[in-house]
């Protein structure tokens, strides 16, 4: 096994150039080149056209091809990278921080934890499964990518968006986990071209609220409103009301 300090990350090795095809593709760029000057010397204009189409034709393949490769070097970098899960001991802090603003801002004690608790890792749940029944992609909870912890990613081909699921009682984000998210997606953007990997990422911010129809208004105009400043990445917010999502998933 592995050393698991190893960076998950590893360098891709990349594809050896087909030289014997691409000694076939110059001699028939030579030949074709080759032809349209001597048809437009002699004045064959016809034979001129044919061989300016082929070059354009040839052209166009090359182009295809390069996309293809980039394409498919894109999910060679998904296949080496090891989607690690993130730690219990990590798991356990995120949300007991998320928790405990969650009875700050309900303003009720301690005694009140444990309910708290189970709402939100059911809130949590009921979310991740209605984005992934929505987006109908491969799902990987709690994983790390490029080092950061998040909560969810979606894998669609050469795309992964990183997910992040907040449990809102009031119209408002707290500008503290605005900041933390942008960073690790930032962070994971950098590890992600230090390996030279093509893979793209984008950020999407799933937002489990319970609150009246007027506060769910204010939170989107706020949302439309304010800026994510320094934004590494396209960010998608989802906004999902948690009584229907257990009418939907839990209720009988």
């Amino acid at each position: 096994m592995k050393d698991g300090t190893e960076n998950p990350l590893a360098r891709v090795e990349r594809r050896r150039p087909d030289y014997p095809l691409l000694l076939a593709a110059a001699v028939l760029v030579v030949l074709i080149l080759a032809g349209l000057i001597t048809a437009v010397r002699a004045g064959n204009y016809t034979e001129a056209a044919i061989f300016f189409v082929s070059a354009i034709v040839l052209a166009a393949l090359f182009l295809i091809d390069r996309a293809a490769s980039r394409h498919a070097s894109a999910l060679d970098d998904r296949k080496v990278i090891r989607w690690d899960a993130a730690s219990p001991e990590l798991q356990r802090q995120n949300v007991s921080i998320e928790v405990r603003e969650l009875a700050r801002l309900l303003g009720v004690g301690d005694d009140s934890l444990t309910d708290l608790l189970s709402a939100y890792i059911v809130a949590e749940d009921l979310a991740l499964r209605q984005i992934q029944q929505e987006e109908n992609l491969p799902l990987l909870r709690h994983v790390n990518i490029g080092g950061p912890s998040f909560d969810a990613i979606l894998v669609d081909q050469d795309l992964i968006t990183c997910v992040e699921v907040a449990f809102l009682v009031t119209p408002d984000l707290r500008q503290e986990k605005i900041e933390s998210m942008l960073k690790k997606v930032a962070t994971a953007i950098q590890n992600l071209a230090t390996m030279k990997s093509k893979l793209r990422l984008r950020l999407m911010l799933v937002l489990v609220t319970q609150m009246s129809a007027d506060e769910e208004e204010h939170l989107r105009l706020l949302f439309t409103t304010r800026r994510f400043t320094e934004t590494p990445v396209d960010i998608d917010i989802r906004m999902l009301d948690f009584e229907m999502l257990q009418r939907t998933y839990v209720s009988e």
